[in-house]
């Protein structure tokens, strides 16, 4: 049996089964904030009231009363600033041994404070969620907080001040409804439950048994739900890597972008196409991990689904924090089936579009690394409302207040490259692809064979040169005789190198530009 000493410095989590005991507030933050940082918000001030005289087996007011006595607090929810690793930042922290965590007009308050602090102070705010959900024993007005503590939430949001969310179990009803589900990041510790409506009462309503571990982290996981599950023992490092990396700095020294137009090969746009299509070509993963200097992973659409053929998160970049979102192909046939190919689902474009909201709230610049044959073609994706997710990612990134750049490694293929590419500049390695359609479809439906795959990708001119030449890619970066590690070096030196010369540009310049950039596709050619 593990001590109780040891159990409690491990902040109640058993060594032995991992099983998580409840923390209450003043565990939660000496686990989080750096020591001799926390400064409490004042929650004296605010007043209980008993808007309803409700009673059930005892009078609300004495149920608040006796809570106040036993567990020293004022009510489910208290507030402090502190640091972790010394980066600053606002927390608020519910007890579930209050009342079961309820969401009443105190705690409401409370957490409408600590989000006005976090924006007055422009620092980041955590709200760490344990709650049954909104408390009954004050009717409406207890409603009324969900609305009030996700407005406060919205306004940090438009401010560009950064929110996180961690769910702890359980997080169920109306705080599951709003705060806990509105952050940017949403983290959540190993089995805690979160949902709208809990388990029983589920299955009192459909008479269906539930999975055994639904409505669990993981679960919510696989689904698309939230971001992470950090185990307790390793949230405290989770955010201050998080806080690091939206704190960096630009880098100070920036070289000048290369005057050399484009690099050059001789190859023709099919043998392009092959090489685009190798199997043993880095994807996107690879190109995260070796360009940028840290990259934590953002999971899901929030709809119900995590498509593995888009990955995404927040990243650093030459000392700069940015948001990183492209199409993962894989390599062994396992990851290639697991992802389609590369073929992202709607799923898949509505997750990259939630990315892209969070960069241009925190004002982060945004990088897209294409990779895809195309978007998936099936039937579920139809039903789904491919063209649909499609066309709202052309129009959101359109309007992005921030910069974005867009490089394609290896296939561009169509809309579903597209749905990624609408960016300030696109770059594009030397081998890479980017065409309208598929050589292979285009073939079928000109001529009818699609054996007629080669004479369609010289025709299409779908070589990055020819990209080059058409003005639809603006820089290439070359991967002739260079090993990956090069590949990706010049990689980040262009990425920079063009990041910083956007730095110039106000958002509404950024907007303009990228407008006047689409804007400027017509009449080229020989004139008919």
């Amino acid at each position: 049996m593990q001590p109780l000493d040891r159990y409690e410095r491990a902040f109640r989590c058993c060594e032995h089964c991992g099983r998580l005991g409840r923390l209450g507030v003043a565990e939660r933050l000496a686990q989080l904030l750096d020591e001799g940082s926390r400064r409490d918000l004042d929650e004296g001030s605010v007043p209980h009231t008993d808007p309803l005289g409700f009673i059930d087996t005892a009078p609300y007011r004495d149920r608040v009363r006796t809570m106040r006595d036993n567990l020293g607090m004022h009510d489910a929810v208290s507030c402090a600033t502190g640091t972790i690793d010394g980066h600053p930042l606002v927390v608020a922290v519910s007890d579930f041994n209050f009342l079961g965590g309820s969401l009443g007009q105190v705690a409401g308050e409370m957490i409408t404070r600590a989000a006005e602090e976090a924006l007055r102070t422009r620092q980041p705010l955590l709200v760490v969620n344990a709650s049954g959900g909104a408390r009954m024993q004050e009717g409406t007005l207890a409603l009324m907080q969900m609305a009030k503590t996700s407005a406060a939430i919205h306004r940090l949001n438009e401010a560009g001040v950064p929110t996180f969310s961690m769910i702890t179990d359980p997080t169920f009803g109306g705080v599951a409804a709003s705060v806990a589900a509105l952050a940017e990041v949403i983290i959540a510790e190993p089995g805690a439950r979160m949902g709208f409506a809990g388990r029983r009462v589920i299955e009192q309503t459909t008479r269906e048994t539930l999975p055994d571990k639904f409505q669990e982290a993981e679960f919510l996981l696989d689904h698309g739900l939230i971001d992470a599950i950090v185990p307790r023992a390793e949230v405290r490092g989770f955010l201050a890597r998080l806080l690091r990396m939206l704190n960096g700095e630009a880098a100070g020294a920036h070289r000048s972008p290369d005057t050399a137009t484009h690099a050059v090969d001789t190859a023709s746009p099919w043998e392009m196409v092959q090489r685009a299509r190798e199997l043993s070509r880095p994807a996107t993963q690879d190109f995260i991990d070796a360009v940028f200097d840290d990259f934590v992973e953002l999971r899901g659409d929030r709809m119900g689904n995590d498509d593995p053929a888009i990955v995404g998160g927040l990243a650093t970049l030459a000392g700069r924090p940015v948001l990183v979102v492209g199409h993962q192909k894989g390599r062994t046939v396992a990851e290639l089936r697991r992802t389609g190919f590369g073929m992202a689902s709607p799923h898949g474009y509505r997750k990259a579009a939630r990315l892209m909201v969070i960069a241009a709230r925190l004002g982060i610049p945004l990088v897209t690394l294409i990779d895809t044959p195309g978007a998936d073609p099936s039937v579920n994706s139809e039903r789904r409302g491919q063209a649909w997710a499609i066309a709202e990612n052309l129009r959101l990134m359109a309007g992005l207040p921030i910069p974005s750049l867009a490089l394609i490694i290896g296939e561009g293929g169509s809309g579903g490259a597209l749905a990624l590419g609408v960016t300030n500049r696109v770059l594009a390695l030397s081998s890479a692809v980017y065409s309208v359609i598929s050589p292979e479809g285009c073939a079928a439906i000109l001529w009818r064979d699609a054996g007629q795959a080669e004479t369609a990708a010289n025709l299409l001119r779908v070589d990055s040169r020819s990209g080059a030449e058409l003005g639809v890619i603006d820089r290439v970066v070359s991967e002739a005789g260079k090993d990956f590690l090069e590949v990706a070096a010049g990689v980040k030196k262009a990425l920079v190198e063009e990041l910083h010369a956007l730095d110039a540009l106000t958002a509404p310049e950024l907007v303009s530009d990228r407008f006047e950039r689409f804007r400027g596709f017509v009449g080229i050619g020989e004139e008919i």
